[in-house]
């Protein structure tokens, strides 16, 4: 065998015993630390749970960047529909706030908090097929979707490949929804509560002195 060949074999044989390499996207909290934000953060949550519009509007920047559309409060006013009970903004916006956030460096003169980290700590070499992050320290896969199912495996900040987004319980009884995915376990699925975009809801803050206002409320790229 020549010497080339004897290389080509190696590889193959190093690259069959070689496991895939698996993706981590650990959690983030650099606000954590900055006792303005956590306490913004908590009136803020209380505001969301009251429905409460007067505030929401008064936190916002007048230059708001928006999911779609120019800036500005006028058309994050025209998205939301925050004088409605029923507005999707009471629902979305606690959600990434329960995530940790990350430092934002917008420009030289702004240095944006924004949440979650999932978009801004994703990792460039992750690959094509990667298009969802585990935000759970301990989730279990499940070979269907119900909680009574049969356990692929145990999946922690773990990148996948989501192939649906919104699976309904077996139960029809039930309102959990279920993400299917492909993990090194296996095909199956978790609570959709555990696994999370780097596309969806994101949301960016600054601080004036004591005063935060939100600076984003963005989703995609």
């Amino acid at each position: 065998m020549g010497l080339r060949a004897f290389c080509l074999t190696l590889l193959v044989l190093f690259a069959a015993a070689s496991p895939a390499q698996e993706f981590k996207l650990l959690p983030v909290d650099e606000g954590a630390n900055d006792a303005s934000w956590l306490r913004f953060r908590a009136r803020l949550l209380d505001a969301l749970v009251r429905r409460d519009q007067q505030f929401i509007l008064g936190i916002v920047d007048p230059k708001i960047r928006n999911m779609s559309g120019p800036a500005g409060i006028a058309e994050f006013k025209k998205q939301w529909e925050p004088q409605l009970a029923t507005s999707s903004l009471w629902v979305e916006l606690p959600k990434l706030l329960f995530l940790g956030s990350v430092f934002v460096k917008r420009d030289k003169n702004v240095n944006e908090l924004c949440a979650p980290y999932v978009y801004y700590r994703w990792p460039e070499d992750a690959g094509a097929n990667a298009s969802g992050a585990i935000i759970a320290k301990e989730t279990s896969l499940k070979a269907q979707p119900a909680g009574n199912a049969a356990t692929l495996g145990s999946l922690s900040y773990d990148l996948v490949d989501v192939l649906d987004w919104e699976v309904a319980d077996d139960n029809k009884e039930s309102t959990q929804k279920w993400v299917k995915l492909i993990a090194k376990a296996g095909e199956g699925y978790v609570p959709e509560e555990h696994v999370r975009s780097p596309l969806e809801y994101r949301a960016c803050f600054v601080s004036s002195g004591a005063r935060w206002r939100m600076t984003g409320f963005e989703v995609g790229e």
